[in-house]
């Protein structure tokens, strides 16, 4: 991964993660540019290679061999991604709009989103067929429907309207696939019908004679019925209608034409060709706007008429990042001149495959194993890294010299990387801040009397009367890329010990640093990593009051959270109350520590990340409600000490032991597969010191969840004792409530003679 300490001067922002743009996130981790960020905008963390996926569906191969993982290739890259969906442009303000984030800015903007069926032209074709485009979504849909298939009683009937290269070839790979999986369910393969319907008088109809026939004789050896000049006008329930008025029944509706622009982009002004594909120069920049690049499928080059061919979208990665590197250091665009003929490598499903070009056409099961040298080799770019960690940091000056600005934008430049002060000096300055919260609305609560709005030097709340305040505090640097989400975790994380008590939140006070830098990227990252936080804290209704913004190297955030509670000592839910027979819950998986070590390490898996974030941004507020209203006898959250240190600090002051089942353990999805490979948090030694209040730990030191206990957590779960006869309807109420993981994971024992209050069990 590459790191630099240089300030950020400009923005290149990505939306969608098509082929052309993992190529500009592979250039640029190969090559940084100092003072040049990327931002990738998905609404999916793993993009299917379009030349392997036929290979997928066959069976070929396996999920992650035909995915790229975006998460992992813009870690290497040092670009930050944003997972959310694009709903338009701001082009007067250089915003990306964004459906559940904050508007994204940039100074450079591309566009690699691929194309988006037109269903709606045809009545019926939304509601009744699937669609393969956007091919990022495909795994999901071919996923539903091969399960559909195979719980489907009796004959099937499945039609494929569109017969270009890519309809043929995804009904050879879904016909052997479904074939085998009956097969395997010890069902007649032959309950298989599998119809193909063109608009055109030929399938294929890009390529040449020979290629045509060689699949026409294929599909006709495997009993598909070809339906030619049979445009579909309508779409019913288990059936299609076409031009000719013919009727077709079918079970399963694959949609793979008409495919066109997303229906965003109408409205961003960008000049698009009748398809609603982005029209682009030879530079791939838009017709419209110079700031604003496209590539791949989405892209209409006005000189070049090209077929919507992944061929093209990979070509475009290399003339793309050549152009947005040009662009932000300032100099003359290159024009990109695509070939005029192409290698197309069409497979037959069953490791069969037939080479394309112009008139060239030939076939065999080596021209499929050639295509999978090819496709492997492909996907290795973007798989395997080389370690940059020994490149040397470019100087300061570099970032200048790179990057094209203006005076004003130098000024601030030489501002950002000269000497920082400290002290008061190094506060963050009071227009910027002024510009960043202004947009900001905390919750209003009568209680609070000054607050963030107001101009005076510390907040007023007022207390009740008959509770008590509850007082916590938490703060850390940040472990994402993404500032919305981390104000999210950060948010949430601190008002997790609020929670654990029985408490309410009331107010609370930020502490941030930020790197220094220009005054518009200073105040864009304060401004999302505030909204995340803010949009937590309203939700939990605690009024954010104040607080303190300080430059420093790295991104960090912290609320000191005030929260209210009955003032009696019954109300408190302390961490020393278990009793024996209690059950030991825990409310979210374990591996938070693991799975960020593991992604720093370019290791983790982007659904893995992906999955520990949804889980850290969930609440605990509605939890604990839940196990007070069964009794709960002892509460903490899960956080740095792990699920040990924090057992730990409730079995002695309740003077207990506990039991804890290894095997019963909840795990965030990966968390097992980094610890066994050796890869674990920065505190988990300090973590493991605690060993020694295991009784039998040297029976479980080489278990594969062993290290697991030890795990640091951020944002984590609730460890509880529950009487027995209330856990169950515990339970299920916080699965229901949105605790789906919540797990019994051990019970609480009588305190024996052992110095060991913890006992382990598989």
């Amino acid at each position: 991964m590459q790191t630099s300490d240089q300030p950020i001067l400009r923005d290149i922002v990505l939306i969608g993660g098509g082929h052309s743009h993992v190529g500009v996130l592979k250039s640029f981790g190969m090559n940084p540019i100092p003072g040049v960020r990327l931002t990738l905008i998905c609404t999916d963390l793993h993009t299917p290679y379009s030349g392997m996926l036929p290979g997928y569906v066959a069976g070929h191969y396996e999920f992650d061999e035909v995915h790229i993982d975006l998460l992992r290739l813009a870690q290497f890259a040092g670009a930050r991604v944003y997972r959310d969906e694009v709903i338009g442009i701001d082009r007067g303000q250089q915003k990306v709009l964004c459906k559940s984030r904050p508007a994204v800015p940039y100074d450079q903007l591309s566009i690699n989103i691929g194309s988006t069926p037109q269903l709606q032209g045809v009545p019926g074709a939304t509601e009744h067929a699937v669609a393969v485009k956007p091919i990022r979504n495909f795994n999901d849909r071919w996923l539903q429907l091969l399960e559909r298939v195979k719980n489907h009683a009796g004959k099937t009937t499945i039609a494929v309207v569109g017969a270009g290269a890519g309809g043929v070839e995804l009904l050879l790979a879904m016909q052997f696939r479904l074939r085998n999986e009956l097969t395997k369910l010890y069902r007649n393969p032959d309950e298989l019908t599998f119809h193909l319907l063109s608009a055109n008088e030929t399938i294929l109809p890009t390529h040449n004679a020979r290629v045509r026939e060689t699949f026409s004789k294929a599909l006709r050896e495997r009993g598909v019925q070809v339906h030619l000049s049979s445009e579909v006008t309508q779409v019913q329930a288990g059936k299609l209608i076409t031009s000719s008025g013919k009727t077709l029944d079918a079970d399963e509706i694959i949609w793979v034409t008409r495919a066109g622009g997303a229906a965003w982009l109408k409205q961003t002004g960008l000049q698009l060709d009748k398809e609603g594909f982005i029209e682009v120069k030879d530079t791939l920049q838009t017709v419209t706007d110079p700031l604003i690049y496209a590539a791949g499928d989405i892209a209409s080059m006005v000189n070049y008429k090209l077929e919507k061919a992944g061929v093209f979208a990979v070509r475009m990665g290399k003339p793309l990042t050549e152009n947005l590197r040009r662009a932000v250091g300032g100099t003359d665009l290159q024009a990109y001149s695509p070939q005029t003929s192409w290698l197309a490598l069409i497979s037959t499903g069953d490791k069969y495959a037939v080479a394309s070009r112009g008139w060239l056409g030939f076939a065999g099961a080596w021209v499929w194993q050639w295509k999978d040298w090819i496709d492997q080799r492909f996907m290795r770019k973007f798989s395997e890294f080389p370690d940059m960690s020994q490149s040397a940091p470019a100087p300061a000056s570099n970032a200048l010299a790179n990057v094209k600005l203006s005076s004003e934008e130098s000024l601030q430049a030489i501002s950002a990387i000269a000497m920082r002060c400290g002290g008061c000096g190094a506060k963050v300055g009071a227009t910027i801040l002024q510009r960043a919260l202004g947009n900001l609305h905390p919750v209003q609560r009568d209680d609070v009397l000054i607050g963030l709005k107001d101009p005076d030097d510390a907040a007023v709340v007022r207390v009740p009367p008959g509770m008590a305040v509850v007082h916590s505090v938490d703060f850390f640097r940040a472990f994402v890329d993404d500032p919305y989400i981390f104000g999210k975790v950060a948010a949430n994380h601190s008002l997790g010990d609020i929670w654990a008590m029985g408490g309410i939140a009331q107010s609370a006070t930020a502490v941030c640093t930020v790197p220094p830098g220009m005054d518009a990227k200073v105040e864009d990252v304060l401004f999302q990593m505030m909204t995340g936080a803010l949009e937590v804290l309203n939700e939990a209704d605690c009024s954010l009051v104040g607080g303190h913004t300080g430059e420093g190297k790295e991104l960090a955030l912290g609320f000191a959270v005030n929260g209210l509670i009955e003032d009696k000592p019954e109300a408190v839910l302390r961490k020393g109350g278990m009793k024996p027979g209690d059950v030991l819950i825990l409310t979210k998986p374990i591996g938070t520590g693991t799975l960020f070590a593991a992604k720093d390490r370019l290791f983790a898996k982007g659904r893995w990340i992906d999955a520990a974030l949804t889980s850290m941004v969930i609440s605990n507020r509605t939890g604990a409600k839940i196990l007070r209203e069964h009794g709960a006898t002892a509460c903490t959250d899960l956080t740095g000490f792990g699920l040990l240190g924090h057992l730990v600090e409730m079995t002695r002051p309740s003077e207990v032991d506990a039991e804890i089942h290894m095997g019963a353990l909840p795990l965030l999805d990966g968390a097992q597969e980094c610890v066994q490979a050796g890869i674990t948090s920065s505190l988990q030694s300090a973590n493991v010191r605690l060993r020694r209040a295991l009784r039998n730990q040297e029976q479980f030191v080489n278990h594969p969840r062993y290290p697991l206990i030890f795990d640091p957590q951020t944002a984590g779960g609730l460890l509880a004792s529950v009487p027995a006869e209330q856990v169950d309807a515990c339970i299920e109420q916080l699965k229901a409530q949105g605790y789906p993981h919540t797990t019994k994971i051990g019970r609480i024992l009588p305190q024996g003679d052992a110095l060991e209050p913890i006992v382990l069990v598989d």
